[in-house]
């Protein structure tokens, strides 16, 4: 058992331009944290919405990292768990809202299954629709595959065409799975110094797509908890625009070089191909959403 005198849970929030929601967020972390031994970390990427004035004053218990540079998510992810002392540490986007018992929930499940290495959990929109982000299979040839031509979505509960999703298992239930979202990744701190942190390389996206892998080639289990739910108000710190396009497909070549580098050239031509065409088709339709 964990000393009660000692940190239970290390939450880090990585802000940029988000001034409004992160308070928000904020509120709801004060009540799902009542019980548990909890500090919490903001790195601030170099805001300029005046999140260092507003916030600073106002939330005097949170420890702040200001930086005078946007160095990315993974960076700041590393940097405030460097300073960090839970035995579990969560990341968190600051575009969440905290269910009541959703950490106590989370804490007991790694208590009860000690092969677990990260949790995620079901995450709904504004509006009480389910998150498929929530679950994920890794982006291999088939998945991508299916994903960029639509089988995916016609066939969302396939174990084979719906595997992106993971859309084989239930929703509402727990299950051990390939990724979880990095809006909300609950992971023991051991875990996460064996497997070396986030991989820095990844400057926004695809980190918690790298970083679930690198935990599972330890010999863990990155579990999905569909019983427990938060609210993710998706986009709501990040704009999908032509830049977040490109950021985010670049990503996706980032993993399949460092990942798939010992596969036949046939193979990550394939890949880069599809991300190449699905990165073409979301420019052509985003003036059209």
């Amino acid at each position: 058992m964990i000393e009660e005198t000692k940190v239970q849970l290390s939450i880090i929030i990585v802000n940029y331009n988000s001034r409004s929601l992160i308070e928000q967020c904020l509120v709801s972390v004060d009540k799902a944290i009542t019980g548990i031994n909890t500090e919490i970390i903001i790195v601030d990427n170099n805001s300029n919405d005046g999140s260092k004035e507003y916030l600073s004053p106002k939330f005097a218990d949170v420890k702040f990292i200001f930086n005078d540079s946007n160095l990315g998510f993974a960076r700041a992810c590393n940097q405030g768990f460097k300073i960090s002392s839970g035995h579990y540490v969560l990341f968190l986007n600051p575009d969440t809202i905290l269910s009541g018992t959703c950490l106590k929930d989370c804490i007991s499940f790694f208590q009860s299954y000690p092969d677990a290495g990260e949790v995620g959990i079901r995450m709904l929109d504004e509006k009480g629709n389910f998150l498929k982000e929530s679950k994920r299979g890794l982006p291999s040839p088939s998945t991508s595959f299916y994903k960029l031509f639509g089988l995916t979505a016609m066939f969302p509960g396939s174990k084979t065409f719906g595997k992106y999703y993971q859309g084989h298992l239930p929703e509402n239930e727990n299950n051990p799975v390939d990724v979880l979202s990095g809006a909300f990744l609950m992971i023991k701190s051991e875990v996460f110094e064996k497997v070396g942190g986030f991989d820095e390389s990844f400057f926004m996206y695809g980190e918690d797509i790298d970083l679930s892998l690198r935990i599972t080639q330890q010999g863990y289990k990155n579990y999905y908890l569909g019983k427990i739910s938060i609210t993710h108000l998706k986009g709501g710190s990040t704009a999908y625009n032509y830049k977040y396009i490109r950021d985010f497909y670049g990503a996706m070549n980032l993993f399949v070089k460092k990942h798939y580098y010992h596969k036949p050239t046939l193979y990550r031509s394939f890949l880069h191909a599809g991300i190449g065409l699905r990165k073409m088709m979301a420019m052509i339709a985003l003036p059209f959403r």
